[in-house]
């Protein structure tokens, strides 16, 4: 099981680092559909798992003077997710309430999630036919920012594919820098959302060696991830993403049918 554990979210951080989608978008549907514990429980250490992998990115980038979020959008944005993040905490609360049943949730979560993920490839397949945004407005950037979080918390994913999507359509991103761009929003949802669960006590129950476990396969996975990140092209990252986009696709149809 902490071998599991580890591997799961070591490769999904590596990925996620690539591509910029946090790791959750993986991490989350894949245990699930192992049902090795309770949606709650993989909810919240997905986000803890991506927390520490964002943490680590942002950190080296800021420390490094290698960082290229652009602040007058950047922070905007990063605050809409903060609190978009506690309204997602709030609401995957509001939907677990509505039923005794932990596998509704889960069927609700990943089906969300597999129409988002559906979203996502069709749009990175057509994106060079799309024209783009370059939004400015910082109420627009605050607005958006909010959307991102609430998806971020409510799904447990960190962010996931959507932030890219969000990121070259309204901003006219490239692959790499809407990346570095997503996970500078996810570290402030999910620390957002963790700071809520903490203080209303809405913490699930699991082994703390779970926990210590994801977080450091994260870790690891972000620092592996950030380099691999500079060895690959745009063009190459671009068919990861989409790949990685078809197997989650696969993962939520069978955690939709495993759910019901």
């Amino acid at each position: 099981m902490i071998l599991l554990f580890f591997v799961v979210c070591f490769g999904a951080s590596v990925v996620g680092a690539i591509c910029g989608i946090g790791g959750g978008v993986i991490i989350k549907p894949l245990l699930d559909s192992f049902g090795v514990l309770d949606v709650s429980a993989i909810s919240f250490l997905s986000g803890c798992t991506v927390l520490s992998m964002t943490t680590y990115s942002v950190a080296r980038s800021k420390i490094s003077g290698e960082s290229h979020v652009e602040q007058r959008t950047g922070f905007p944005l990063a605050i809409g997710a903060a609190v978009g993040g506690l309204l997602g905490k709030w609401l995957f609360t509001c939907v677990k309430s509505l039923s005794s049943d932990p596998n509704r949730v889960g069927a609700i979560q990943a089906a969300c999630l597999l129409v988002v993920t559906l979203g996502t490839l069709l749009y990175t397949i057509k994106k060079e036919s799309i024209p783009t945004k370059n939004i400015k407005n910082i109420g627009a950037c605050i607005f958006i920012g909010l959307f991102l979080g609430i998806m971020s918390s409510f799904l447990g994913i960190g962010g996931g594919p959507i932030n890219l999507i969000v990121l070259f359509y309204f901003f006219s991103m490239t692959t790499k820098l809407a990346a570095e761009n997503s996970l500078y929003i996810i570290f402030f949802s999910q620390l957002a959302s963790l700071m809520a669960s903490i203080v209303t006590g809405s913490v699930p129950k699991f082994k703390l060696t779970y926990l210590v476990v994801m977080v450091l396969g994260g870790i690891i996975g972000g620092v592996s991830g950030r380099f691999c990140n500079k060895k690959i092209s745009e063009k190459n990252v671009d068919k990861l993403f989409i790949a990685l986009m078809i197997v989650i696709i696969l993962i939520n149809i069978y955690n939709i049918f495993k759910y019901i």
